[in-house]
């Protein structure tokens, strides 16, 4: 993109778009609804125009790039109500009588993961347009995109791997429940004021701070092999740092104190949860998965016709 902080901005979110999205959505479980299989496994082709279009001048053929990749963002949101109504129609393991609340902090999580790269491509392809959305100046919209791949896609997966069966407790339904609160808080603070998005910031970096500890307890519980339990460890205190960064920055904005720019934003705050949080997070996850851990899942059951 071409704004100032494009030498951090495009790189992280090509390996948002290419790498993390992929690799979380193979970590889902639970229901499929139709398309499922075939979004997921087509993901880095659909996803591939809007990488080129990160690396392009603005132009028309930028913009055209980018609203392919948006229109993929798109189906992958619209799996979100269908897998709602899959999830709330799905009967109870083993003839359990139905909870009065079946959709579980983890599934709130997983859904809000699956909405969040709509918003990244929308702001993408307004970037890209260099039309400002909404009224935001382009260097804010340039910034949407990587948030809304890692903080909205990849910071509320990774609350909802930590928030399943057996393990749920109530520090793993708050991380479940805040991340997705605080992403759509923030996002809700652009259109209102800087204090607003202060109160979304305090409420994502609660969340966080319990992705963190959670984290921890992984690295203490279920990683057996070195390297899983290393990169749990820097992903849980990577995330510590970043996010502290970012309560001091919406703070800063807020209240006029100093704080960083977002030029020293996108390279601390950014960088980090990009490479040292997200992921680390999703290749450590991905490794739990294979040697038999649990990925973010209801247990599976067969779905009414």
């Amino acid at each position: 993109m071409t704004t100032t902080l494009s030498a951090f901005v495009v790189p992280i979110v090509t390996i948002g778009m290419l790498w993390v999205v992929p690799t979380g959505l193979g970590l889902v479980e639970g229901p499929r609804p139709p398309g499922w299989d075939l979004l997921r496994r087509a993901w880095p082709l659909l996803a591939l125009p809007g990488a080129v279009s990160l690396w392009l001048p603005r132009s028309g053929a930028a913009t055209a790039l980018a609203a392919c990749y948006a229109l993929a963002t798109l189906a992958l949101a619209l799996q979100a109500p269908a897998r709602l109504v899959l999830t709330l129609r799905r009967p109870p393991a083993g003839g359990a009588p139905r909870p009065p609340h079946p959709l579980r902090p983890a599934e709130i999580a997983v859904l809000t993961a699956l909405v969040s790269p709509s918003v990244a491509g929308l702001a993408l392809v307004a970037e890209r347009a260099a039309y400002p959305l909404f009224g935001f100046d382009l260097d804010l919209l340039a910034l949407t995109v990587p948030h809304f791949h890692f903080a909205g896609f990849a910071a509320a997966l990774v609350a909802g791997l930590l928030c399943r069966a057996p393990g749920e407790g109530p520090l793993a339904r708050g991380a479940a429940l805040s991340v997705p609160a605080g992403t759509l808080l923030v996002l809700a603070g652009y259109f209102v004021d800087d204090w607003a998005e202060l109160v979304g910031a305090v409420v994502l970096t609660a969340g966080m701070a319990a992705v963190a500890a959670l984290t921890l307890r992984e690295r203490r519980g279920l990683a057996a092999d070195p390297v899983t339990r290393a990169l749990l460890g820097v992903s849980a205190l990577v995330l510590a740092a970043t996010m502290a960064l970012a309560l001091w920055w919406a703070a800063g904005e807020a209240t006029g104190v100093p704080h960083p720019t977002l030029t020293w934003m996108a390279a601390t705050h950014g960088l980090g949860n990009a490479l040292g949080f997200a992921v680390c997070a999703l290749l450590a996850h991905r490794r739990l998965h294979s040697a038999g851990g649990h990925p973010l899942a209801l247990p599976r059951t067969e779905l009414p016709a």
